[in-house]
């Protein structure tokens, strides 16, 4: 009986690792074209190549068109890290007040909230675009991370509300006894409790941001301005022959950030995931 469940066991933990391996072969294969030269990208399927070079790394840095990589990678940057810091405070401070004080309307806000979620993002695009184009934003990074600033990702608010209604009652009331107002609770009680929380927030949102494609071009026009995602489109020519080996080679580099701040950080993203539903 044991051996035909470590038999079993065995067979299981193999069948996981082939398909984490299968899971992995396009990120392995992505890894292995960066390093070969453009004629062997395609024709050599091998992950070991038979002949590499860092050519498409030197390269993909020096950019396109004059425009160094580095100068989409700052500016993408800039904007996730802006986004990031609007999130954070914004969403916090809605979440605040859903998850503890008790204003006029607070159910049918919270709602209406919730249904915002499952608001198609193309519902709302035009609408948007004509309000930025009005306000001047078109061709600036505002309408990326503005919003942010406001509380709109209903998702994290979500989110932190239900953390934050899992945290004890009572430190608020011993809060107040101290003569501690509802800003201050904010501020030195709730926000460092509810740091798990938040780092899942800002690994989603640089996440999203950094990876976001869709909202940049839709927003920005000049070349300088343009952000990681559409500095990659740049390698890319549908009349000539496209660099698909520094295409590959930037792919690495701009994959690096996110990879590492979500295993620096994968203790408190798993924390404040698993715990977002317990009260």
């Amino acid at each position: 009986m044991t051996h035909t469940r470590a038999k079993h066991t065995w067979l299981l933990h193999a069948a996981i690792c082939g398909l984490g391996i299968a899971m992995l072969y396009p990120i392995l294969w992505l890894v292995a074209s960066s390093f070969k030269p453009s004629y062997l990208i395609f024709s050599d399927q091998r992950l070991w190549p038979a002949e590499a070079t860092l050519r498409n790394y030197w390269d993909g840095w020096k950019g396109v068109a004059g425009h160094g990589f580095y100068r989409f990678l700052g500016n993408s940057a800039t904007v996730s890290l802006l986004a990031v810091a609007g999130n954070v405070i914004s969403c916090s401070m809605a979440a605040y007040a859903f998850g503890r004080m008790n204003f006029r309307f607070k159910k049918p806000l919270f709602a209406l909230m919730l249904v915002s979620i499952m608001l198609p993002h193309h519902v709302t695009m035009i609408p948007q675009y004509i309000l930025f184009q009005k306000a001047g934003w078109i061709d600036t990074y505002l309408p990326i991370f503005a919003p942010k600033w406001l509380a709109t990702d209903a998702f994290f608010v979500f989110l932190m509300v239900q953390f934050i209604r899992g945290l004890p009652r009572d430190l608020d009331e011993s809060a107040r006894i101290d003569g501690c107002g509802p800003f201050r609770i904010y501020w030195t009680m709730i926000l460092p409790l509810s740091v798990p929380a938040l780092i899942t927030t800002a690994l989603f949102t640089f996440i999203w941001t950094w990876d976001d494609f869709f909202t940049q071009l839709l927003y920005l026009n000049s070349v300088q301005k343009y952000t990681v995602p559409l500095g990659l489109r740049l390698f890319l020519d549908s009349t000539a022959d496209s660099a698909w080996g520094p295409l590959f080679a930037m792919s690495i580099v701009a994959l690096l950030p996110s990879m590492i701040l979500f295993f620096s950080m994968q203790k408190y993203f798993v924390e404040g995931i698993s715990t977002t539903g317990l009260k």
